[in-house]
């Protein structure tokens, strides 16, 4: 668990050693970056991640399988429901993963 105004490439960095057997990850255009690519790919990993417009060289996706990120995205819309959640109440990192899991549970 990050402070809110950490880059998402702080927590990616932190779980790479820690991320499951996957034979792809799904990420959104915030995760693009080239180590973190090479990361994943040398973990046996293959990235679904689209580059920024602003990127010089594209990179390629498979662009059907990022189509189902809307899952993702729509499920964190429906965790962010609920207000203890969203304004982060809990210090603690375990009492807010709990109160996620209870969350995800009752929306499941």
């Amino acid at each position: 668990m990050t402070a809110s105004q950490v880059s998402d490439y702080t927590g990616a960095a932190a779980l790479l050693d820690d991320i499951p057997k996957a034979q792809w990850l799904l990420g959104d255009r915030g995760h693009d970056a080239d180590w973190f690519r090479d990361a994943l790919q040398s973990k046996g990993i293959e990235p679904c991640i689209p580059g920024p417009r602003s990127r010089n060289e594209p990179v390629r996706y498979d662009k059907r399988r990022y189509r189902h990120r809307s899952r993702i995205e729509i499920m964190f819309g429906r965790l962010k429901d609920w207000h203890r959640v969203t304004t982060r109440y809990d210090r603690c990192p375990t009492a807010f993963f709990s109160a996620v899991a209870k969350d995800a549970t009752v929306i499941f």
